[in-house]
């Protein structure tokens, strides 16, 4: 019988981006939530090893063997240190790609664990976060996908403090981001920000509170999204001007954007509302918080 993982989609509810140092890479700080959308991966026996991506958004995705989910199965057979049985491995590709979520990064993850499970490969946590953390900066953050402060690189993690989970509506205007290109014009406006850990309560009672608290912070890459790809800008606009919206942002290097509501109806109504009001846009209404159940 085949097993299946889920890869929840990954939001930055802020995202501190300082300068680059010698290596040229920026440190961070970030707090990150998951959500209850995302990819799907499935395995099971086979007679050699294959990975085939289906799901509205697989046209998007590059040469299936060069992917995270490809490198991640290599990096987990690579450190098994021996033969292991030869798996069918299917990518249901849910989320856009380039989209600021973590959606290859979460692929990756999911795949680490429905493979560990699968194969029954005795591998830590530990050693299977490092293998995670190999593969990008988001990797370790994304392996469980629990709300998480990320700080460095984003290899080091720390528990978000508690908070409710979260009534949201995901928006990606049908743009790719290229988060280099993000990055690069973050660099030439020479914008970067305070990495500091700000100053946090052990809990948010509410999603009003936490986005109260969370207006004080920003997503340092927003800016420079904005002025690559205008139609992100016209997002965050909508749902700022929406009355369900308790906080608008951009999350990663985007282009999908966020907006908190105080509860499910809002949320329902919001996204029907953009539905109607933007039909080219992929719009989700979700709940943020992780982790989440695997699919059986």
């Amino acid at each position: 019988m085949g097993r299946s993982a889920f890869a929840p989609a990954k939001v930055n509810l802020f995202l501190h981006v300082g300068a680059p140092d010698a290596d040229g890479h920026h440190p961070l700080c970030s707090l990150m939530v998951f959500a209850d959308c995302g990819d799907r991966l499935r395995a099971g026996p086979a007679e050699a090893p294959s990975l085939q991506v289906d799901g509205p958004f697989a046209h998007e995705m590059g040469e299936p063997f060069d992917n995270l989910v490809s490198r991640a199965a290599r990096a987990l057979v690579a450190r098994a240190g021996g033969p292991v049985a030869p798996m069918a491995v299917t990518l249901e590709k849910l989320l856009p790609v380039a989209a600021g979520l973590g959606g290859g990064s979460s692929d990756a993850g999911a795949a680490l664990r429905l493979l560990r499970e699968a194969l029954g490969i005795a591998i830590s946590d530990a050693v299977l976060t490092e293998l995670a953390a190999g593969l990008g900066a988001d990797g370790a953050a994304c392996l469980f996908g629990r709300p998480v402060l990320a700080e460095g690189r984003g290899e080091r993690l720390s528990p978000a403090p508690a908070m409710p989970v979260l009534d949201a509506v995901l928006v990606n205007p049908r743009v790719a981001l290229s988060t280099a290109e993000v990055y690069r014009a973050l660099d030439a406006a020479g914008r970067f920000g305070d990495v500091t850990p700000p100053w946090t309560p052990d809990a948010f009672e509410s999603a009003a509170e936490l986005a109260a608290w969370l207006g004080g912070a920003r997503n340092d890459l927003q800016a420079p999204a904005v002025a690559l790809a205008p139609e992100v800008g016209a997002v965050l606009e909508t749902l700022a001007d929406e009355p369900e919206t308790l906080l608008a942002r951009m999350s990663g290097s985007g282009a999908t954007c966020f907006a908190l509501c105080p509860g499910d109806i809002e949320a329902q109504a919001l996204a029907e509302r953009l539905e109607a009001m933007a039909p080219g846009w992929w719009v989700r209404r979700c709940r943020l918080g992780g982790p989440w159940p695997d699919e059986t």
